[in-house]
């Protein structure tokens, strides 16, 4: 991977908890891994209906305009990997959830100031896989 897409990838990883953590959530793993792949960002959600919701959020970020919006990268075959993977991490817990829901946070930087944080653009796509 290059370091600019690497860079861009980390900087919509940033401004993704950020917003999360703006909603009251709590983020609990950011880029967890296994030799099978990687989940962005896993939270709590303790404003849901039933209180305990666990979230798993693939987090795509663009700062070009190769996609209306950078959620159309999100495949099926990647959503069926992210519950996968949400499976072998639940494994690793102490805890169980009433509900775990699988979101999409699509972030939006500007292709020639990808730092300038007044530039970026979020989308929130909740529930894209149930």
């Amino acid at each position: 991977m290059s370091n600019r897409r690497a860079h861009i990838g980390r900087l919509g990883e940033d401004h993704a908890a950020d917003y999360i953590e703006s909603l009251g959530w709590v983020v609990l793993e950011r880029n967890w891994r296994n030799r099978y792949g990687e989940l962005d960002l896993i939270a709590a959600d303790s404003d849901a209906p039933d209180g305990s919701t666990l979230v798993v959020v693939e987090v795509k970020t663009r700062s070009g305009r190769t996609y209306d919006d950078p959620v159309m990268a999100v495949t099926p075959e990647k959503l069926v990997r992210m519950r996968r993977l949400a499976r072998q991490w639940l494994t690793t817990q102490g805890r169980g959830w009433s509900r775990i829901r699988f979101d999409v946070i699509s972030v939006r930087l500007d292709g020639f100031a990808p730092e300038d944080p007044a530039a970026v653009r979020i989308r929130h796509h909740r529930g894209v896989y149930e």
